[in-house]
């Protein structure tokens, strides 16, 4: 079991917290949060041991979880990694793209292994599927979320359309080319609604839409590539594979053909994969201690967590444009 101590006890970090102490991959040593009052609350409330400073904690671990707000992430993570520890750490990696460059090189040159907190690639409809879209040509994808204060700190592109932005970039196989956005701030000083039109190098096209302020929440993601169409919904863990086939000769009554202008039939089918219920959270932690114990890749790297934060700001930038 490693030894593993948790950087931020607020709303996500007691989530992880809980799941730590649960887990039979670690042993959860206790938490560091700048709040004394909260951590003193917490730790009687729960029994975790609260260290009175970040070097402390640090110094008692194998393994450093930050769930720290956006803008420590940097100064806890170059601190964690140059003391030999490995990091896992919440989404977005950094406030700047300057500042991932500088922990992966880190990281490569401590000999320390690091993950990124996108949890919805452990999403059970997401992971379901992934193994099936392949060479996407179109993405479309909403997120849309009621209004909550907490989050609203940052641009809704690196609160909730970050989520989606490392999905795709998880299925793509393929450079960006050019980003389109626009995002209009309603009650933050931040945009609090953004569309994205991303290219690619390859010719897909992904068109995300994110919203804080909605009536409803929604986290559907649609992929459509050559005789398939994908939908998952990420919410209610659902997913819908469509599948287009050359129909047969001899034609079922009941199958579903299509007929194009040129008389080419083809046949549509379903091929819904099992979903697998899990806790997304749980899983991302212990397929990282895995990846320690097994000297192995973790699924989501810090590189694959910085191109993300890179996309995400050209997202941004393209708001000035």
């Amino acid at each position: 079991m490693l030894k593993v101590g948790v950087l931020g006890a607020g709303h996500l970090g007691k989530i992880h917290l809980k799941l730590l102490n649960q887990s039979e991959k670690y042993e959860l040593v206790g938490f560091y949060d700048a709040n004394s009052e909260n951590a003193e609350k917490i730790s009687a409330e729960f029994g975790y041991k609260k260290f009175d400073t970040i070097e402390e904690l640090i110094g008692a671990v194998d393994v450093v979880d930050v769930v720290t707000p956006t803008l420590s992430h940097f100064e806890v993570a170059k601190k964690t990694i140059t003391a030999g520890k490995h990091l896992f750490i919440e989404k977005p990696i950094t406030n700047t793209f300057a500042e991932a460059e500088e922990l992966i090189a880190l990281a490569k040159k401590h000999g320390v292994k690091g993950q990124v907190g996108h949890v919805e690639r452990f999403n059970p409809a997401f992971r379901a599927v992934a193994s099936r879209i392949e060479n996407p040509m179109f993405i479309e994808a909403h997120r849309l979320a009621e209004f909550n204060p907490r989050g609203t700190d940052v641009p809704v592109v690196l609160d909730l359309m970050i989520h989606d932005i490392d999905a795709v970039l998880s299925v793509v196989k393929s450079k960006v080319k050019n980003i389109n956005a626009s995002g209009v701030s309603v009650i933050s000083d931040t945009p609090d609604i953004a569309n994205a039109r991303i290219e690619f190098e390859n010719g897909c096209v992904a068109n995300l839409t994110a919203s804080r302020i909605s009536m409803k929440n929604m986290r559907k993601s649609r992929f459509f590539q050559r005789d398939a169409y994908i939908s998952v919904d990420f919410l209610e863990k659902k997913c819908e594979v469509v599948k287009m086939k050359d129909a047969p000769e001899k034609e079922d009554d009941y199958a579903m053909i299509l007929q194009n202008a040129e008389g080419v039939k083809k046949q549509i089918y379903f091929d819904n994969p099992n979903v697998s219920p899990n806790n997304a959270i749980l899983d991302e932690l212990e397929t990282f201690a895995d990846a320690i114990n097994n000297n192995t890749t973790p699924i989501v790297t810090l590189e694959q967590g910085a191109e993300a934060l890179r996309v995400a700001n050209g997202v941004i930038e393209s708001f000035s444009k």
